[in-house]
């Protein structure tokens, strides 16, 4: 788990854009569940969609925050909540001991990949009605591994970015390493180099593999970095946060 309630991203660039919203929703999975997300919309979209995939604590204040710097350079921005079906539509009504690893736990294992699959591609067609149809996917922790699964094709992605999203199995269930056969869109992937929680053995293994596969990709490390560095805070890992910011607004730029 990344970022504490109080979190925040950080700030490099000037708002290009005006916010025309910046609004909670509830989004309609193809199998009829309601889940939470958030949408932030400038008055004119210049660049490309983003759906923001959180860590696995679901929606909270940092992931609509970061949707919020990403509409203020041109990008419509979404994220979902991943836990409608098992704790509700609605976020905001979750208490705040919710995001503890104890109460957490059994809602993050009643997730499936064929569920999530489902609740991204809802998430998606939501945000593509708000903005361009070009969307490229950015995710953190949990969600950086959800990112990076979303370069599969029936997604339709432009690209996918990660931040610090682990890329191996767990617990027998195949990640993007396992998955990198099948992914088509451009990566972009950012690591901290004192990740105790991603070692650097499984960063090659991804890295490999996705070369193998003929996956487009960059990856990038920042030495001493630890897992949650993009984060206001993190004063002291402040030029890994602005590299990494510079790098990902360039990506959604493009080409890829």
């Amino acid at each position: 788990m990344c970022y504490d309630p109080d979190a925040a991203p950080p700030a490099f660039s000037p708002a290009r854009q005006p916010l025309a919203e910046a609004v909670p929703l509830t989004v309609t999975s193809a199998d009829g569940t309601g889940f939470g997300a958030f949408l932030a919309r400038p008055e004119v979209a210049t660049g490309v969609g983003v759906l923001v995939l959180p860590d696995n604590k679901g929606l909270s204040p940092f992931y609509r925050r970061t949707a919020v710097r990403l509409a203020e350079q041109g990008h419509p921005a979404l994220v979902p909540d991943y836990y409608g079906r098992t704790a509700g539509a609605d976020p905001e009504n979750r208490p705040p001991e919710f995001g503890e690893l104890p109460n957490l736990l059994p809602h993050l294992l009643a997730l499936t990949p064929d569920g999530l699959d489902a609740d991204l591609t809802a998430a998606l067609e939501r945000l593509r009605a708000a903005g361009p149809s070009d969307v490229v996917a950015l995710g953190f922790c949990f969600g950086g591994r959800q990112a990076f699964r979303a370069a599969a094709p029936r997604f339709g992605l432009s690209g996918a970015v990660g931040y610090y999203g682990y890329p191996d199995a767990v617990n027998g269930a195949p990640g993007p390493t396992q998955l990198a056969a099948g992914l088509t869109a451009p990566v972009l992937a950012f690591w901290g180099g004192a990740d105790e929680h991603i070692p650097p053995a499984a960063v090659d293994a991804f890295d490999a593999a996705l070369t193998e596969a003929g996956c487009p990709h960059e990856f990038v490390t920042y030495p001493g970095a630890p897992h949650n560095f993009f984060e206001l805070s993190a004063v002291e890992h402040s030029v890994a946060a602005r590299d990494s910011w510079q790098r990902l607004l360039a990506f959604l730029a493009g080409p890829r």
